[in-house]
């Protein structure tokens, strides 16, 4: 019932109302090509954005990736298109920037594409309603996953010179790190292995503790397990803060601790995609107060229109890709070079001289800018690498393992699922809040965290079942 109940309203405001108060706007921008093939690309995105909120099912990965689509690739577009403003310049033709969106759009289908695939291909069926489910955490070696998230962030709050520079911003955070000396010239490796260890192992552990006091009765009666739970979370509050960490980081941290506590509430799940919209186009913009000190923070300028901070902060996916797509004009493709230098994201360039750099870093050096921190979206990764073909294949996989995902974590959190144990009821949502980050960019930069989650989560993983053996 609340489907129906929301679902004219829903529809009718992301595919038409918003997009038509955004057209209505003044400004500067030319009515062309880009600019009707970007309305198209909005209207397509929020319907799919709407299918996901009202779906009866939780689709978590699917939602998430929908919801980023038309935020960062969508309406914030739109608005820098009739606005005529852009983050960041765009250096090459304007028949760039229509590539540019016809090929984001070329990616959207390749991956409902795959989606439509993975949903008619049954599930394989293992022994059991618990083998269907997923893996199960290792009791022994979640106690150790626990340890090492507090030795790992007690360093972490140590090297930097305790807690009380976690609240302050995040350009006192880098100055510690860099005075910590596991920062070097040529590699940023050290860093970001001493970042990486220092949050994920806390927040995975965080995540695990969660769902075993959300699905079991016995861990809400032991004291020692509502300790644990409460250590953890003062722990995250000190690593995993909104004040020291990247917008994106914190977004993770959110999406996958509601998920996680509220797996099968429907208004959770409808909550997080429909007010992450309202979130990402009001306040998002804003979020980056706590980026540098007193002195380095310079206040927003009054707007003129309230859709103006969406064309001058921030959301800059569609136009790196434009300058992306110049850029290549100008060497051809890598053909997977820059994937692996994601991959091998561990390998000091000590080790490796000619490791590449990241894909937005080096498109930004070559349009000379002085700031260098720019999106590289995943559709720009592949196509970088491997063309079209390859951007519209890798996108068809990545739908197809969503969807895939997706139907393994609706049995996960089921009574049928392994209970409080599952694996999957962890990483879905981890994976699910990441993703803002993997489908923004550059990989490079968020290839380390995802590997150690990965780490983490492979740690505790059991694959033997237990026959008759179920938490309560």
């Amino acid at each position: 019932m609340l489907s129906r109940a929301l679902a004219v309203p829903m529809i009718l405001g992301l595919v038409c109302f918003l997009p038509a108060v955004i057209v209505a706007q003044p400004g500067t921008g030319v009515r062309d090509n880009a600019f009707w093939l970007q309305l198209v690309l909005t209207c397509y995105s929020g319907a799919r954005l709407a299918t996901m909120i009202l779906s009866t099912g939780r689709r978590l990965l699917q939602g998430v990736f929908w919801m980023f689509v038309y935020i960062a690739m969508g309406v914030a577009p739109l608005a820098q298109a009739v606005i005529g403003q852009t983050p960041t310049p765009m250096v090459g033709p304007r028949s760039d920037l229509v590539t540019a969106i016809g090929l984001i759009l070329l990616g959207c289908a390749a991956f409902d594409l795959g989606a439509l695939l993975a949903a008619r291909r049954p599930l394989r069926r293992r022994a059991g309603a618990q083998g269907r489910a997923g893996p199960t955490a290792h009791q022994g070696r979640l106690t150790l996953l626990v340890v090492i998230a507090f030795v790992a962030g007690g360093y972490y709050i140590l090297k930097l010179g305790g807690p009380a520079i976690f609240f302050s911003s995040r350009q006192e955070i880098s100055a510690s790190v860099a005075e910590s000396g596991v920062v070097s010239t040529e590699s940023n490796v050290g860093s970001a292995f001493l970042k990486g260890f220092g949050t994920v192992p806390a927040l995975i552990a965080l995540l695990f503790c969660t769902r075993r006091l959300a699905t079991s009765r016995r861990a809400r009666r032991s004291p020692s397990t509502v300790l644990v739970w409460v250590a953890l979370v003062a722990l995250n509050l000190i690593v995993n803060n909104p004040i020291s960490n990247a917008r994106y980081w914190f977004l993770t941290v959110l999406v996958s601790l509601l998920f996680t506590a509220f797996p099968s509430s429907a208004a959770i799940y409808r909550s997080v995609l429909a007010m992450g919209v309202v979130g990402a186009l009001v306040l998002f913009p804003y979020a980056d107060r706590f980026r540098y000190d007193a002195e380095g923070y310079k206040p927003p300028a009054e707007s003129a229109s309230v859709f103006e901070p969406l064309a001058t902060k921030d959301y800059d996916q569609t136009v790196m890709f434009a300058n992306t797509i110049s850029w290549v004009d100008t060497r051809g493709h890598t053909y997977g070079r820059q994937l692996a230098g994601s991959a091998l994201f561990f390998v000091p360039r000590a080790v490796w001289s000619g490791k590449p750099e990241d894909t937005g870093v080096r498109v930004g050096q070559w349009m000379g800018m002085k700031m260098t921190n720019l999106s590289a979206p995943l559709w720009t990764e592949l196509w970088v690498d491997f063309g079209a073909t390859g951007m519209a294949g890798g996108l068809a996989l990545i739908g197809y393992g969503a969807a895939r995902t997706d139907r393994r974590f609706a049995i996960a959190v089921t009574r049928a699922g392994p209970g409080p144990g599952s694996v999957l009821a962890i990483a879905a949502p981890l994976i699910a809040g990441y993703t803002f980050i993997l489908l923004r960019g550059p990989l490079l930069q968020s290839a380390g965290k995802f590997a150690i989650a990965v780490l983490c989560l492979l740690l505790v993983t059991s694959f033997r079942t237990r026959s008759g053996q179920r938490s309560r």
